[in-house]
């Protein structure tokens, strides 16, 4: 398989096996990265992980671009805090998702709501990746709760927009036409709770012991534990999400309803190395699939420095995906 580590503010593409990282003022590392393709040109949006972090130091969002997988454009921090009044400011900006609609674009993105003081989903609107980017409601899209992270963004082939988010649970919305506001008549607020579907083995895999932070413990919970990132093939939908407690692999499940259920499809990856997480999601560009999530093999090992990593993948006749070696 082909690998390719994005690594810092000159974006290098690498060879199999070759793990590189480079010191400059400019470095970055590449967190959460959410691949979307528009027209020619795949556009990677990731978090930032401090260099000096020793915990979660994010602030701000990260866009590279490429139209070949070999040269890649650095477009740099586009997205900050500040962006966002409702936000705390200069921390917490955790893992997001981007789409493209009608001419404009929707970033999805973690931040922590200082109204709940948890993490919520807000929205911002640009014209182009590279922004400038805007919050054009002044809110929170969701307001902070407890596992309110990690948002997914589909749209369906009936112009129907979803939402996808969650740690130790998992929940949807549909999304207005306009992308930055939700249908209040869909579920409990707009919001529907899939913790009922995510208790069921045969959805979502081998229960286990993983501690909530909800409630502060330990509790026997099935596979799903955070990072949902949902797309469709034909008339079968994809979940793909960080799995089986920490260390987080990577897991996915299947359906015919985007409304379930599910049937667990096992293990994509095991667990990322020298990362306790892992984030991303698969996507097609020019007739290959490529499987993003980012490890810390480039710190040496620290999980609070996070770079991206691009692995290319062949699927089955059956559209499944195929346990991917991300060991070497």
């Amino acid at each position: 398989m082909k690998k390719i580590t994005v690594l810092t503010s000159l974006f290098m593409c690498l060879a199999i096996g070759l793990q590189a990282q480079i010191r400059v003022p400019s470095a970055t590392y590449t967190p959460d990265p959410a691949p979307v393709v528009s027209g020619e040109t795949l556009y990677v949006f990731t978090g930032h992980d401090l260099d000096t972090a020793t915990y979660f130091r994010m602030p701000d969002w990260q866009v590279f671009s490429t139209k070949d997988m070999k040269h890649w454009e650095n477009h740099g921090i586009v997205l900050s805090t500040a962006t966002f009044k409702w936000a705390k400011q200069g921390d917490n900006a955790w893992a997001s998702q981007a789409i493209e609609r009608n001419g404009k674009w929707y970033w999805y993105v973690s931040a922590e709501d200082t109204v709940a003081h948890l993490h919520g989903i807000g929205v911002a609107v640009a014209d182009r990746p590279e922004g400038p980017w805007v919050d054009p409601i002044g809110r929170p899209l969701i307001p902070g709760n407890w596992g309110y992270i990690d948002p997914t963004v589909f749209i369906d082939d009936d112009g129907q927009a979803y939402l996808f988010w969650g740690n130790n649970g998992c929940w949807y919305a549909k999304l207005n036409e306009d992308m930055v506001s939700i249908d209040t008549s869909f579920g409990d607020n707009g919001i529907r709770d899939m913790r009922p579907m995510l208790d069921d083995e045969a959805q979502f895999g081998p229960r286990r012991m993983k501690h909530d932070y909800q409630v502060g413990k330990k509790v026997m919970k099935t596979n799903f534990e955070e990072a949902p990132w949902i797309y469709k093939i034909g008339d079968t939908y994809y979940l793909e999400y960080a799995a089986g407690g920490v260390p987080e692999h990577w897991a996915y499940s299947t359906a015919k309803s985007i409304h379930g259920p599910w049937t667990y499809r096992g293990r994509i990856t095991d667990e990322s190395p020298g990362s306790f997480t892992i984030h991303g999601g698969t996507i097609d560009f020019r007739g290959k699939s490529y499987l993003f999530y980012h490890d810390g093999i480039p710190s040496g090992g620290n999980g609070f420095r996070r770079s991206t990593v691009i692995r290319e993948f062949k699927r089955g006749e059956d559209g499944s995906i195929p346990k991917i070696n991300i060991k070497e």
